[in-house]
């Protein structure tokens, strides 16, 4: 936010559950004051109700950044989809769309079966792609699969063929920010404490009414599956608090691993010298304008 008010910048969304309407409180959306502060593109302007991908984003971020560019202003692109900034800097495989009907037949499939299991499933007919995808990951693991059922071809094959960046390098400067782990962990509980207080419960209940299809990404938003088996009547409410910040913690690790291994060109800094970093006190590319 100071960076975006000092530079006259636009900040741009790069969370891939922030989209979302309908998870204001579940992903921590800016407020009216942030609002008023800076203008913010990309901010809950999808439905629940609609699948949303890198690809996506990666088009919409391109026009927020080529508009921001066309006004004279700075885009402050922040988020925690590491994938997006990926996707950003270093292009995106040009992945065919999956027809509806393939993508109901392989959801239908795979309704019920553990995740283990779709793991092998892929496995057996992807290896390659299966060997990046983590058995815990249903949802990138059915993808692999529609892709396959689709096209005949590896997802694995297509992420080998990459577009040319939108920010190619000496464009941007990129920071990565890594905070001490315990105070991590203590600020993560703290702040799903908070979510709670302003309503999570009520907001998981309002997307439970709606009767999704549980396969669509916002319905696997953190915190989103605990609430809604506490809802159900399968978890108490502290389980479903505990899981809800104990999966938090985990995808807060991943990030950093993604972050530490994938995105080339982005310095990792202590939230307080991220300003610094971005002053260009850090390794990374300068921008040309």
């Amino acid at each position: 936010m100071r960076l975006a008010e000092r530079r006259g910048g636009i900040v741009v969304n790069a969370d891939s559950m922030a989209v979302y309407r309908d998870l204001a409180i579940l992903t921590g959306r800016p407020t009216a004051a942030d609002l008023a502060r800076a203008p913010h593109r990309l901010y809950g302007h999808r439905d629940a109700a609609e699948p949303y991908s890198v690809g996506i984003w990666l088009r919409e971020a391109a026009e927020e950044i080529r508009r921001a560019a066309a006004a004279g202003a700075v885009p402050v692109v922040v988020g925690g989809t590491g994938l997006f900034f990926k996707a950003l800097t270093q292009g995106l495989s040009d992945i065919p769309p999956v027809p509806d009907e393939v993508r109901a037949r392989i959801r239908a499939e795979s309704e019920g079966v553990p995740p283990e299991a779709l793991h092998a499933r892929l496995a057996a007919a992807d290896p390659a792609t299966a060997a990046r995808l983590r058995p815990t990951d249903p949802q990138r693991v059915v993808r692999a699969l529609e892709v396959l059922a689709a096209t005949g071809r590896p997802l694995a094959w297509f992420q080998a063929r990459r577009s040319a960046p939108v920010l190619p390098p000496g464009r941007w400067i990129g920071v990565a920010l890594a905070p001490e782990r315990a105070g991590l962990r203590r600020a993560i509980d703290a702040r799903f404490d908070r979510m709670m207080e302003q309503g999570a419960l009520a907001e998981a209940e309002r997307l439970a009414a709606r009767g999704l299809d549980p396969a669509l990404p916002a319905m696997r938003a953190l915190g989103v599956p605990p609430l809604l088996a506490h809802l159900a009547g399968t978890l108490s409410l502290a389980e479903a608090v505990a899981r809800s910040k104990a999966e938090t913690r985990a995808y807060a690790k991943r990030q950093d691993t993604f972050a530490r291994h994938q995105l080339a060109g982005f310095a990792p800094a202590a939230p307080e010298r991220a300003e610094e970093a971005l002053r260009g006190g850090a390794t990374a590319p300068r921008p040309d304008s």
